[in-house]
């Protein structure tokens, strides 16, 4: 009699150590099978579609090409296609949302001791959802208090001012006119109780909206 066919994995991240690490922790765990490694996000697209995998451990930031969450939206749109858990080191409001909006069944952080994140990836493996609980705090708070929460957009909108965007610019990252970005922002503005961009950005690193 043989028993349940093993948890074949895919694992998405830029860095070899980070891929080696996960690896090692993975293959220890019984069930567990660690069937390929893509260093983009682009890689991670392909192999998915590729067949022969369960679950993919995808990070957020591949450097240059595509982001983790526009992976994941790839992945995931793909009927019976693998679950996506997402393992990164952000944990802001901005990242949160993409990822769960991308439709990735699970959100752990790169710290998780071990067996939590064996137990996420068995979660995501079954098609339950596999937060981590800091994450699903945050969630939480969003849902309590809608009015103030930003949106993604806005998220998305002050997450490139903060890195210095003019609203020229921030307009055709996002597609959107001059006065949908200046829109947004006054949203935001009213949101966190600012009148200035860089007040605005100050307050959403602190409240770890937007990163760093």
């Amino acid at each position: 009699m043989t028993g349940p066919a093993p948890v074949r994995l895919l694992l998405a991240d830029d860095h070899p150590v980070v891929r080696a690490g996960l690896r090692a922790v993975l293959d220890t765990e019984p069930g567990f099978t660690v069937v390929a490694e893509a260093a983009t996000a682009e890689r991670a697209v392909e192999l998915a579609a590729a067949g022969g995998v369960d679950v993919v451990l995808m990070d957020l930031q591949f450097g240059a090409g595509m982001h983790g969450s526009e992976a994941t939206a790839a992945i995931t749109a793909v009927p019976g296609g693998p679950k996506v858990l997402v393992l990164t080191t952000y944990d802001t409001d901005a990242d949160i949302l993409a990822a769960v909006e991308a439709g990735a069944s699970g959100y752990l952080l790169k710290d998780a001791p071990p067996e939590e994140l064996a137990a996420a990836v068995r979660t995501a493996a079954a098609g339950q959802s596999a937060l981590a609980p800091a994450v699903a705090h945050r969630l939480m708070d969003r849902m309590r208090t809608p009015a103030e929460a930003l949106t993604k957009r806005e998220l998305e909108v002050l997450q490139l001012v903060g890195e210095g965007l003019s609203n020229q610019q921030i307009s055709k990252v996002l597609f959107l006119s001059q006065a949908t970005v200046k829109s947004h922002l006054v949203h935001v503005f009213a949101k966190l109780g600012v009148d200035s961009r860089t007040a605005a950005v100050a307050a959403a690193r602190e409240r770890r909206l937007i990163r760093r």
